[in-house]
């Protein structure tokens, strides 16, 4: 399948493409970029899923955006996350590490062909959760309310 990939460099400056194996064979089949828009991309019609690792902000933006997600969690609070997005909110499917804690290519596989398949039409027709999200982003919502008495109590102190 198509794809968008972003690559960032690393915290040293080094850069990622050089690292990687067969880029031209990869840039025949998607696009590999440094960075980009992350909540233009969700937005954009050609998207058809998110491979994340399930960080708080990326998780919530799929919310946001209806996107079915692969979620790919490495650490902490991501494996909450991923389990959020599989198994409560239904938004996604997560991949799934062998007993060398390895995900191997064929996971990777049946998750994609999950949420872009049959599963991903249900997956996309689930708007509880992106209209749960958007509301409590309004005004009155409680996100905002949240926020706003946070922001209110940290400038009294």
């Amino acid at each position: 399948m198509p794809f968008l990939w972003v690559l960032r460099e690393t915290a040293n400056g080094e850069k990622p493409e050089g690292k990687l194996r067969r880029k031209e064979e990869l840039e025949k089949q998607g696009k590999i970029v440094r960075w980009c828009t992350q909540v233009e991309v969700l937005q954009h019609s050609s998207i058809g899923c998110f491979l994340i690792h399930c960080g708080w902000n990326s998780t919530i933006e799929s919310l946001v955006f209806g996107m079915p997600v692969v979620a790919c969690p490495l650490w902490s609070d991501q494996c909450c996350n991923a389990k959020l997005v599989q198994d409560i909110w239904k938004t996604g499917a997560r991949v799934k590490a062998n007993e060398d804690d390895i995900v191997e290519a064929h996971e990777f596989k049946i998750c994609i062909e999950c949420v872009m398949g049959e599963g991903g039409v249900e997956l996309r027709k689930n708007k509880k959760w992106r209209d749960l999200a958007r509301s409590s982003m309004k005004e009155c919502g409680s996100s905002h309310l949240n926020l706003k008495t946070y922001v209110h109590e940290v400038l009294l102190n």
